[in-house]
């Protein structure tokens, strides 16, 4: 990368991060969310990134965790509207079914249990916990690059993912 003391400036430099990193936190978010929320997502972290270029420190750490960061910031961010989102229709009551029943019976027989008990674990782990095997598994960074991501030191990290893996055994076997 051709950055000056560390600092990505030109468009054009970051055209290559562009193209080097954003199938791969496309696949991150939609891991995390879903794809149809992954494309908007990817998109709005690269946009995010590209706003703050000046403000990239290679001295503190790579680009690929940096972008990261972002994605698991946006991620958070996404699922608190979601949860106000469901707070504010449990409130009001639920929308017309739009669904037939048959519908219904074929999207509840599709679904896969493994995901299921999966989904259900990684909603016990603490919000921290959950960002860190998620880097680790889905991002597949390293514990100095999760570090770096979450701005937390790297025995947080470890931690962090000691205590989750504790946890995903007692729930999963």
């Amino acid at each position: 990368m051709r950055a000056i003391k560390g600092v990505i400036t030109a468009p054009d430099v970051f055209e290559a991060v562009f193209e080097a990193h954003y199938e791969e936190i496309r696949r991150y978010i939609a891991r995390r969310l879903d794809l149809g929320v992954a494309e908007d997502l990817a998109a709005e972290t690269f946009l995010i990134a590209f706003r703050q270029r000046d403000r990239f420190d290679a001295v503190v750490g790579g680009v690929r965790p940096w972008l990261y960061g972002i994605a698991t910031n946006l991620i958070g961010r996404h699922r608190r509207a979601e949860v106000r989102r469901y707070r504010a229709l449990a409130r009001t009551g639920p929308p017309p079914d739009e669904q037939s029943h048959d519908q219904r019976v074929v999207d509840r027989i599709a679904a896969d249990v493994t995901v299921d008990r999966l989904a259900g674990a990684l909603a016990r782990l603490s919000q921290g916990e959950r960002d860190v095997v998620l880097l680790v598994a889905y991002g597949e960074l390293g514990y100095d690059e999760v570090a770096t991501a979450l701005g937390i030191a790297t025995g947080t990290v470890a931690s962090r993912l000691s205590r989750a893996r504790t946890k995903l055994r007692e729930v999963l076997g």
